[in-house]
């Protein structure tokens, strides 16, 4: 799902968003209700007509803010308080403020708040996290009104498997349409990660959507795939495009290097994205000169990237052929997780 927090993917017109191959986008309750304000996108329309989507939307709680906004952050058992990041203004979430205001933005899926906390952190705090998540999961399934719009329940416990494995039980007692694994890609190395989604997943109804919440690079994709992962969301598409990187079968390119500057090939070859259709040397000018283009096209050009991997994806799944698929992924990307910034 590409991520358009305040109701826009960063640079991208929903036109050429969906020529991309999306077909879900991500909106965060905590930004919109600061700016403009839930009422504010309710009287014009709901989020997918202010924001002119016609398919399905998925809305973060707020709780990633949790943990990002942490210095601007008090929790307590009722909910949190933030200072706004716009105006310092205090602002007050609940797990019943957050589904309030999710439900007036009109989303179709609906996050449970939830208490995120950076890794590595204490025992006692992720565990204090993980309850006090299952117990405001408990209250959010009880403030929703709306039928029409699915809630997920979002998996806690750091690095603990038995920690992750009780959140998942709990979650499942409350029969959630979907199912999020949270709290990941927070600061622990990619395999870590990958051995907390061996233990959690199996936990999880194969019946129902198990999306991992922002991830991620393209190898998290694939690694997560194999693990049971259905959904993914991140701003790496579009972050990393915005700064002159882009992904391509061979690794990453990062094209403000000077090796590009006469190259006549595309940035990858037979990717259909409209930066593809100019060369490689015209798209480093554009950075180079500061024009606005660049950006743009380079995450068009991501978007692209991620929606064709998640599409060869399912093509092997139902081919029989993932293992192969996965491995032959994995071989062609060079790239070190140093090389990319990881993150939500």
């Amino acid at each position: 799902m590409p991520v358009g927090t305040l109701g826009t993917v960063k640079g991208v017109d929903v036109d050429r968003l969906r020529e991309t191959g999306a077909q879900m986008v991500l909106g965060n309750t905590y930004h919109l209700a600061l700016r403009p304000g839930e009422e504010v996108v309710a009287r014009l329309g709901g989020l997918h007509q202010f924001m002119g989507w016609d398919g399905p939307i998925l809305t973060d709680s707020g709780g990633f803010q949790v943990f990002s906004l942490a210095e601007r952050a008090k929790v307590t058992e009722h909910g949190v308080t933030f200072r706004s990041h716009i105006d310092g203004s205090e602002v007050q979430f609940t797990p019943e403020r957050s589904i309030a205001i999710q439900e007036a933005l009109g989303s179709d899926v609906a996050m449970q708040f939830d208490h995120v906390v950076a890794l590595p952190a204490g025992t006692d705090a992720i565990r204090d996290a993980t309850y006090r998540s299952l117990r405001w999961a408990e209250r959010g399934r009880a403030a929703a009104t709306r039928s029409r719009q699915a809630q997920f329940g979002i998996v806690q416990g750091g690095l603990d498997p038995a920690l992750r494995r009780e959140s998942a039980a709990e979650l499942v007692k409350l029969d959630f349409p979907g199912y999020a694994v949270g709290g990941l890609s927070v600061g622990e190395p990619p395999e870590e990660m990958y051995a907390i989604l061996d233990e959690t997943t199996p936990a999880l109804p194969a019946d129902r959507p198990r999306y991992l919440m922002g991830v991620g690079r393209p190898e998290d994709l694939v690694q997560g795939i194999a693990r049971g992962i259905d959904l993914f969301d991140c701003v790496m598409p579009t972050r990393n495009g915005r700064n002159a990187l882009v992904f391509t079968d061979a690794g990453p390119l990062r094209l403000r290097n000077l090796v590009h500057e006469r190259d006549a090939g595309p940035l990858e070859a037979g990717c259909p994205c409209p930066a593809c259709q100019r060369s490689r040397g015209y798209l480093r000018h554009l950075f180079q000169a500061r024009e606005m283009l660049g950006p743009i096209l380079a995450s068009i050009h991501n978007l692209t990237y991620y929606q064709r991997l998640m599409a060869e994806a399912r093509s092997a799944i139902e081919a029989d052929a993932f293992g192969e698929f996965r491995e032959r992924k994995l071989r062609g990307w060079q790239s070190s997780p140093s090389d990319i910034a990881r993150g939500a």
